[in-house]
């Protein structure tokens, strides 16, 4: 298949996307091989949530829009020009554990090792297992091509040359203990963080309010924790969060938060119960950890910004992003910005394209 193949399917996969937008769904006449898989898509939105009760019609709509954004024309022939793919003479089989926790969060690694000219052989989580091998079966009617390059297993990976796999710390060393002999990328858990300054408009608390509370707080690009200054107002960013107000009447977001707060106020220690603010809709809970529980935002206090560089520094392996307006730090995105990532941004700063490449 060449270059050029390879990238008008994924502009086309992107085009078939675009119908399927967070503030609804609306078909489109001009869209290859819409009669078989326009239904199939948006009945898989309608019913995502049976399969997996946080895969919320609107959640799934968001992430089926964003990549139909990421996969504009002009976005594509960006990447492919930025990375420098190249004719694959040798395709190797690369095996893909993906992770669940939002939906199409494997659809990266799954584009990248076809974008790159090479077979894949996915293994799906339980969690987000229709989705993806419906889109993929519609890259094999844009090129029949694909029929001989993806291939999903539900048992263990075997006969592959690569490895990529997302899971936690727990599986991390599983996939270390199994996959070591191969080339591979591992990825273990990962957070986001804000810094804030007080400064911040009330516009960019409610992108803010974006980064926290889309998909549940579930992926490791939603903001689990916040650095503010001392005596830091916390009502501006209350407000921005009532964006998000009605997930308290979703139960299984009810029962996580409930539960939390009865841990929390229940605790022997003192500062837990006397740190914890309640608006209602979140716990805000001041600790040094980064991977705070659904319906639960962590904050930490500072008194200087290069403090809190050093500690994102020491931290760096436990980062996946950081949203700040603040100039002295560094490689920091703008509020609203976490869960849009472009093809060229790389979980866990580990270039995926490159690895691929050098197979």
């Amino acid at each position: 298949m060449t270059i050029q193949e390879r990238k008008n399917s994924l502009i086309n996969i992107g085009k078939f996307l675009s119908q399927f937008k967070e503030d609804g769904v609306q078909k489109k006449t001009d869209i290859s091989y819409n009669d078989i898989f326009f239904d199939a898509l948006n009945q898989l939105v309608n019913r995502a949530h049976e399969q997996n009760p946080w895969f919320t019609k609107e959640n799934v709509l968001y992430a089926l829009d964003n990549w139909s954004k990421a996969l504009q024309p002009e976005k594509v022939d960006r990447w492919f020009e930025k990375e420098n793919f190249k004719n694959n003479e040798n395709p190797k089989t690369v095996g893909v554990v993906m992770a669940g926790n939002i939906p199409l969060v494997g659809f990266h690694d799954f584009l990248s090792v076809l974008a790159s000219g090479h077979k894949i052989k996915a293994k799906l989580s339980s969690n987000d297992k229709f989705l993806l091998p419906l889109l993929a079966k519609y890259l094999m009617y844009l090129n029949p091509e694909y029929k001989d390059q993806i291939e999903f297993v539900d048992d263990t990976l075997k006969d592959i040359d690569a490895v990529i796999a997302t899971g936690s710390n727990n599986t991390a060393r599983y996939f270390d203990y199994y996959f070591g002999k191969y080339p591979h990328i591992i990825r273990k858990n990962r957070h986001s963080v804000a810094v804030l300054t007080g400064k911040e408009s009330q516009e960019e608390l409610v992108k803010l309010a974006d980064d926290i509370m889309r998909y549940f707080g579930l992926g490791c690009r939603n903001v689990s924790k916040i650095f503010v200054p001392e005596n830091y107002d916390f009502n501006p960013l209350f407000r921005a969060l009532l964006k998000y107000k009605d997930l308290i009447n979703y139960q299984k977001y009810a029962n996580n938060y409930d539960y939390n707060k009865a841990v929390y106020l229940m605790s022997v220690d003192e500062q837990v119960r006397n740190s914890l603010i309640d608006n209602g809709l979140i716990l805000l809970k001041q600790d040094s950890h980064y991977a705070s529980p659904i319906g639960t935002l962590f904050y930490e206090y500072y008194k200087d910004i290069d403090d809190v560089q050093k500690i994102l520094e020491h931290d760096r392996d436990q980062i996946q992003a950081v949203v700040s307006h603040e100039p002295e730090l560094k490689n920091t995105l703008a509020f609203g910005q976490t869960q849009s990532p472009e093809l060229w941004d790389y979980a866990d700063g580990v270039n995926t394209i490159e690895f691929l490449n050098k197979l």
